[in-house]
Formats: C-alpha cells, structure tokens, sequence
C-alpha cells in the first residue's frame, strides 16, 4: 500500500469522529506510517451529518484533504447519499446493512455489508457500532495491521470500556472472516 484515502461518515453520536482518530492513530504511532486525520460535522452536536478523513502513506502526505477516495465507511443513508458519488472507481464500499441502502452503484465499486449496528446491539450496547465497523475493516483491508487498530482502540476509547470495545472490535472482524 503506498497511499489510502478513507472517508468514514455518518451522523453525529454513532463515534464516527472517533472511529477516524483510531484509524490514523492505528497506522501512525502502531504501524509507523505517515497519516492525516480531518473531520467535519453538520450544525448539529447529535444526529447531523459528520465525517472524518484519513489519508495514509508510506510517504509523507504534503496535502491532508481527501483527493481520491479509495475507501467509504458509510453508518447512515444521508451520508451515502452525499459521499457514495465521491468513490474512485474501483474503491471499497462498506456499509452498515441495517442503516444504508445503496441501490446502483456507479463505476466499479467493491460493495461490502455489515450489519455493525445490530452487532454492537448483540453485545448490549448500539453505541460501540463504530468500533465493530472498524474490526470488519481491518479484516478486509491491509490500510492498517489487526494489532495495530486493536492497540489503538484499547488506547483511544474511555476509560472502563476497553474490554467492551475489544469485544465489538472482535465481533466485526470474525463477521468479516467469516463471509469469506
């Protein structure tokens, strides 16, 4: 991997902001790569539209805005609908299946479902979606190591909730291991 671009999106309160400080932590301090991290967020502190980027490089990243996107983590409909056009062809598109339809998609786009939102419910809390998102992502890119995003979710997620939190990690990458 020489350069991923990764937008994560969502609605404000589902930890998508969270979700991309974890991922540029993950691939800068645990795998030793180069990493940007840049988010946004609608007006509203709970249920707008927010977004997190995150660029990651084997070279030092000059411009920290998303370009080309190669990856999209899409947690609700009005993010798919705002974002999904932004995907390079060829990119990776992750969804929650509980929360996004996707209808037809343009160009040649690798389609992936998780239900992370039901999976988080399993494990008695809806909050940790998030987290189980990023367990399926590491199961099925190479952006960052397994270890590398499981070091950086015991470390980035509060105090008490670490185990919670592996257990969601957990849960989305034996989902993805499992569709294989």
């Amino acid at each position: 991997m020489s350069r991923a671009e990764i937008r994560l999106t969502g609605f404000g309160g589902q930890g998508i902001i969270l979700s991309g400080y974890i991922i540029g932590k993950a691939a800068a301090i645990h795998d030793k790569k180069q990493a940007t991290f840049t988010q946004s967020y609608g007006p509203e502190s709970r249920g707008g539209a927010c977004s997190a980027q995150v660029i990651i490089s084997d070279e030092p990243v000059s411009y920290p805005h998303l370009i080309d996107p190669s990856i999209l983590v899409v947690m609700s409909q009005e993010a798919y609908n705002k974002y999904a056009p932004t995907l390079r062809d060829g990119g990776l598109l992750i969804v929650d299946e509980d929360l996004v339809e996707t209808g037809d998609l343009a160009g040649d786009v690798r389609l992936l479902s998780v239900p992370a939102t039901r999976l988080a419910e399993e494990l008695g809390r809806k909050i940790v979606a998030n987290i189980v998102m990023l367990g399926f992502l590491a199961a099925v890119t190479d952006v960052v190591s397994v270890e590398a995003m499981r070091e950086a979710v015991r470390t980035s997620v509060p105090k008490g909730t670490e185990e919670l939190n592996l257990r969601a990690f957990g849960k989305g990458y034996e989902y993805a291991r499992a569709a294989d």
